[in-house]
């Protein structure tokens, strides 16, 4: 008989089911020698190995891997398929593109990581995970997911800007509006009581004040790293 059993989907601010001991391409990794590092880490699945679209997503992974790890970003990609085709698809990349696949990848044949992150959706495939990401915080909380389909490849510098978003919202206790990019001015809490608002609009304090609820202040640069 199939298994009726339902898979819970992790939600944003739960902690992000544990991993212990996986098998990857780097070896046996577990998801918490990332967080006590004190690293965020972006967990993507793809369909499959050796696939058109999963490939185009690997190497602009590459291609970024150095922006995330400016982030404090740990990389960890997951499919179902083997560790030797993972070793031989990573391979095939490196020398068809010209990148180096620096994350590991984890091979999840068991289907124990894209089960307990509801990768698997069984009306697209029973044997395939969908292009899910999710985006844990050093504290091992879920702050973000998306999921794609199994033909839209995804667009790496949008997970990039989610990670800038939530970092600087972390750093600043703010908010960060529609198309915001690292720079951008962000959004300041709105006011709780009456006073407060008419104080808002009358003072402004250096805010762009648009609306007593909707006030936008620009933080200071970030200096460069050394």
């Amino acid at each position: 008989m199939p298994d009726t059993t339902t898979v819970r989907l992790p939600k944003i601010n739960e902690p992000a089911p544990q991993f212990q001991n996986v098998k990857s391409t780097h070896g046996l990794i577990s998801l918490g020698d990332y967080l006590q590092k004190g690293k965020w880490v972006v967990l993507f699945s793809h369909p499959a190995d050796f696939t058109p679209v999963c490939t185009t997503e690997f190497i602009e992974f590459s291609r970024k891997y150095d922006d995330f790890e400016r982030r404090n970003v740990q990389l960890i990609g997951v499919s179902v398929d083997s560790v030797y085709a993972h070793i031989a698809w990573v391979r095939n990349i490196e020398e068809t593109a010209n990148v180096k696949v620096k994350f590991p990848v984890v091979a999840d044949l068991d289907q124990k990581v894209a089960q307990s992150f509801g990768m698997v959706h069984e009306a697209v495939s029973d044997t395939a995970t969908v292009r899910a990401v999710f985006f844990i915080d050093p504290k091992g909380t879920i702050r973000a997911l998306l999921y794609y389909p199994l033909s839209l490849g995804r667009n790496i510098d949008e997970l990039l800007r989610v990670v800038d978003a939530l970092q600087t919202s972390d750093a600043n206790a703010v908010s960060t509006p529609a198309n915001w990019r690292e720079g951008d001015p962000v959004i300041v809490p709105a006011p709780l009581t009456q006073q407060d608002a008419e104080k808002r609009v009358a003072q402004r304090d250096g805010l762009d004040v648009q609306q007593w609820y909707l006030s936008k202040r620009t933080l200071p640069a970030k200096k460069a790293s050394a």
